[in-house]
């Protein structure tokens, strides 16, 4: 755990002086930042383990620094801190790529464990290294999926979404089932984050007439080898 870099970004100092003290009692290293344009530069320059990150700053919202990031390849892990307590809010954030977040008012106790949750979903230990599904092959040692061995780019949810796809192979796994493991979050069931990211991986992994992901419709989704589809 010590060896994870932290950078929280937040306008308020006061709130940023309170997560910093809880990520170092925790055994984190940290960065901090108190607008999204230090932050992008921290995090292009520092290259942190994870970043915290508030949505409601001046000049740039935390939404436009998560954006900023995902087009410029930068695939950091990021947890969003928002007082807004619309789920259109929540899918926005998620959509753009962050990969947890948490409302406002929150506990210590609650942030550290998403912390921990998302590092542990993305640093990478896992005891089995590749998973494979027709000509889709995932390194979980490396973090790379690649299709006919082309290296294909994936953010972090798009790849935690294809991992629970393809270790659940050839079973169909429902809506609700996907936002539980992928998201960890209890959304309603109207939210179409499921098949907006379904719709990302279909674009980047099915070529030359291949069909890995497959939609049943009224129950959910999977996602198999094309030599099975008839």
């Amino acid at each position: 755990m010590g060896s994870h870099l932290v950078l929280v970004v937040d306008d308020e100092e006061a709130v940023c002086d309170i997560i910093v003290d809880a990520l170092h009692l925790a055994g984190y290293r940290t960065l901090r930042a108190g607008d999204g344009a230090s932050a992008l530069t921290i995090t292009r320059d520092q290259q942190p383990d994870l970043v915290i990150l508030d949505v409601n700053m001046p000049h740039m919202t935390g939404f436009e620094v998560l954006e900023r990031m995902r087009q410029a390849g930068i695939m950091t892990p990021i947890i969003l801190l928002t007082a807004r307590h619309s789920r259109e809010d929540t899918v926005t954030g998620l959509r753009l790529g962050a990969d947890d977040y948490v409302k406002k008012p929150f506990g210590l106790e609650e942030l550290l464990l998403r912390v921990a949750a998302v590092l542990k979903r993305t640093s990478g230990t896992n005891d089995e290294v590749v998973l494979l599904c027709g000509v889709v092959k995932m390194n979980l040692d490396v973090h790379q999926v690649t299709v006919r061995d082309e290296v294909v780019e994936l953010s972090a949810t798009e790849f935690r979404l294809l991992r629970y796809l393809m270790e659940n192979k050839n079973r169909v796994v429902s809506k609700q089932q996907i936002l539980d493991a992928v998201w960890g979050i209890d959304f309603d069931s109207n939210t179409t984050v499921v098949e907006t990211f379904v719709s990302y991986l279909r674009k980047k992994l099915d070529h030359q007439g291949d069909q890995f992901l497959i939609t049943v419709r009224g129950v959910g989704f999977k996602i198999v080898d094309p030599k099975k589809i008839e």
